[in-house]
């Protein structure tokens, strides 16, 4: 039997959005007028078909109801939790790496003075949440022990959470029990809930919001010849799997985030895949998120091997997923993104 996806696209924006909805020739993005689309992409294993959303009751009764599905999920409006609003502005998840070997800026903000302060920058430059991790996840790391990580994040987190909200990145059950006790607001486990088996208990213990990220391999070896039958709709199986699989055990909450993992076991055409296509997640209901800043398919393209020189490449991909729907942003540039997000709007306002 063949399988259906549906993937939004066509996108309108601002006050030209609103009037294409009100005169119903465009459907809002998550029930938000400010962004609408008015085209699908109707796509098998095999297939690609595009068309406009006045031809769909001239599909086949059975596709029909298949897309109509799907677009229930794409326009239905989305409900905010862990400090996060789903409008047409993304949310920006602001990165603190309290490591000495995070691919970026390892070693920069581990002392508990400079990681307080780049917080506080953080959140007071736009950010909804800072993303605290104490273990690299960078492509060729290797794990540390449990007691390491939680030395490095603990007194950080004890003195932030009652200030900030925050993100705990981590994908051991028992770190994410301690932060779940003092008061963070959301889990990102890069592993996809994969590394320890326990964190779905935990998560399902405590009914905490948290990230479905996808990953393929482990980061000591997940850039070691990634390959995908096809890149997009693999990941979109593992998702649909996925939450299939935590509905059977009892997650039964909506506060879950889809990240499609870039940089984790792909390469850079899997990479650009995934970004030029992205608003196909929207289908599975959940609002979505990106990792793009400073990775590396943009070192790949503009030939700049200094992460701390991508800033350029972050705010041009950030842009085109803000116009593709993303809701939550994941970057180490909070002032820089937030900057180039206000500057395009005011642009496209009228």
């Amino acid at each position: 039997m063949t399988r259906y996806y549906t993937r939004v696209c066509n996108f309108y924006s601002g006050n030209r959005s609103k009037i294409l909805v009100e005169k119903k020739k465009s459907l809002p993005l998550h029930g938000i007028k400010e962004i609408s689309f008015d085209q699908i992409e109707i796509i098998t294993r095999k297939s690609k078909k595009l068309i406009f959303i006045n031809q769909i009751n001239k599909l086949s009764k059975s596709l029909k109801k298949k897309i109509k599905s799907d677009l229930n999920k794409i326009t239905s409006k989305k409900k905010g939790f862990s400090n996060l609003k789903f409008n047409a502005t993304p949310n920006l998840l602001g990165v603190l790496n309290l490591t000495p070997d995070s691919f970026s800026d390892g070693g920069k903000f581990n002392r508990k003075d400079k990681a307080i302060q780049q917080a506080t920058n953080l959140f007071n430059s736009g950010a909804k949440l800072i993303d605290i991790g104490g273990e690299s996840t960078r492509p060729g790391s290797k794990p540390i022990n449990e007691k390491l990580e939680w030395i490095r994040i603990n007194k950080i987190l004890k003195l932030l959470s009652k200030k900030i909200p925050i993100s705990l990145d981590t994908r051991k059950s028992n770190i994410m029990k301690k932060g779940i006790q003092l008061g963070v607001k959301l889990i990102n486990d890069v592993s996809g809930l994969e590394y320890d088996p326990e964190t779905v208990n935990i998560l399902k213990l405590n009914n905490t919001p948290f990230v479905l990220q996808h990953s393929q391999g482990l980061p000591e070896d997940m850039q070691s010849n990634p390959s995908y039958k096809n890149v997009l709709l693999d990941i979109y199986d593992f998702f649909e799997k996925k939450i299939k699989f935590l509905r059977s055990i009892g997650i039964n909450h909506n506060k879950i985030i889809i990240d499609p993992g870039i940089g984790f076991g792909k390469n850079l055409k899997h990479n650009m895949n995934l970004i030029k296509n992205i608003s196909i997640f929207h289908s599975l209901g959940f609002p979505i998120l990106v990792g793009n800043s400073r990775k590396r398919f943009i070192k790949d393209i503009s030939k700049n091997n200094n992460s701390k020189l991508r800033i350029g490449g972050t705010l041009a991909s950030s842009i085109f997923m803000m116009t593709q729907g993303v809701q939550i942003l994941r970057v180490h540039d909070v002032n820089e993104i937030m900057q180039g997000i206000k500057v395009y709007k005011e642009i496209i306002k009228n």
